[in-house]
C-alpha cells in the first residue's frame, strides 16, 4: 500500500499564524505538523509515501522530512485549491493501480492504525473511512451509520442527528480515480471527498472503523492547542 498527505491549503482558519507560513510547518509541541501524518503511514506499515502541497511550500518540504524520516517521499504540486478530492486525483500516477492510504496534513491521530490497513489490502472493492464521536458535528464531514453500514454522508450539516465525523483518513482502491472523474465541483468550488464517499455509500461498498486512540483536527486555534497539549502528555 502507498501514501498520500495532502499538505495544500491556505489554512485560514489559523490566521494571522498562516499569514506567512504554511500550517503543516507549525508546532505540534516539539514536532512539525506534518510530521504526523507521515509517522502514521509509517506505523502502518506504508513506506512509499506522495506529498501534495502548493509550489510555494513543496520545497520546504523537500528539505524537512527528508532530513528526519527513513521512507521513500515523492512529491506533486497542486497549483490551485480545488478541493481534497482534486488533491487525491493527483496521486494517481504515484499509486500506479495499487492500493491506498489518504490523510490530511494537519490530522493528528495518536493511534496505531495498522490492523485497519492491514484488513483493507485484504478486500478487493469499496473504500474505508474513519469515523470519531465529536462534540460539534456541525463542523465536519458526518457519516450515519446501521451497524456495519453507512448509510449516509453529509459534508457539514446544519442540524445532524449523528456525531460520527469522518476524520480526515481515508483508504482507496485504485477504482476511486473513476469516480473523481466524474464529479462536479461543489458551490463552493471544490471538488468535494465527500462526495466520492457518497459513491462508495450509494454502491454499498464503503465500510469504516471507529477510531480508538486520540484524534484531534489541528487547523484550528483550539485544535492545535490540544494536539499540543496530547503529544506533550505522551513524551513527559
Amino acid at each position: 500500500m502507498k501514501g498520500v498527505v495532502l499538505a495544500g491549503g491556505s489554512g485560514t482558519r489559523l490566521r494571522p499564524l498562516t499569514r506567512v507560513v504554511n500550517k503543516h510547518i507549525l508546532p505540534i509541541y516539539d514536532e512539525p505538523m506534518i510530521y504526523y501524518p507521515v509517522k502514521t503511514l509509517l506505523d502502518a506499515g506504508i513506506e512509499d509515501i506522495l506529498v501534495i502541497s502548493n509550489a510555494e511550500h513543496i520545497g520546504k518540504y523537500m528539505e524537512l522530512l527528508e532530513l528526519d524520516f527513513d521512507a521513500n517521499f515523492s512529491y506533486k504540486v497542486q497549483s490551485e485549491p480545488k478541493g481534497i478530492a482534486h488533491g487525491v486525483s493527483l496521486a494517481e500516477e504515484f499509486v500506479d493501480g495499487e492500493d491506498f492510504a489518504v490523510i490530511l496534513g494537519d490530522n493528528i491521530l495518536l493511534g496505531d492504525l495498522s490492523e485497519e490497513v492491514k484488513q483493507f489490502e485484504e478486500t478487493e472493492e469499496g473504500a474505508k473511512i474513519f469515523l470519531k464521536q465529536v462534540d460539534e458535528p456541525a463542523a465536519y464531514g458526518i457519516a450515519w451509520v446501521d451497524g456495519e453500514e453507512v448509510t449516509k454522508i453529509e459534508e457539514k450539516p446544519d442540524h445532524p442527528d449523528s456525531d460520527h465525523a469522518v476524520i480526515g483518513l481515508y483508504l482507496y482502491h485504485a477504482d476511486v480515480f473513476e469516480k473523481i472523474e466524474d464529479l462536479t465541483p461543489s458551490d463552493r468550488g471544490e471538488y468535494e471527498i465527500t462526495d466520492v464517499n457518497k459513491r462508495y455509500v450509494d454502491e454499498g461498498t464503503l465500510g469504516f472503523e471507529e477510531v480508538q486512540g486520540r484524534w484531534f483536527d489541528s487547523g484550528t486555534p483550539e485544535g492545535l492547542f490540544q494536539a499540543s497539549k496530547a503529544a506533550r502528555d505522551r513524551k513527559t
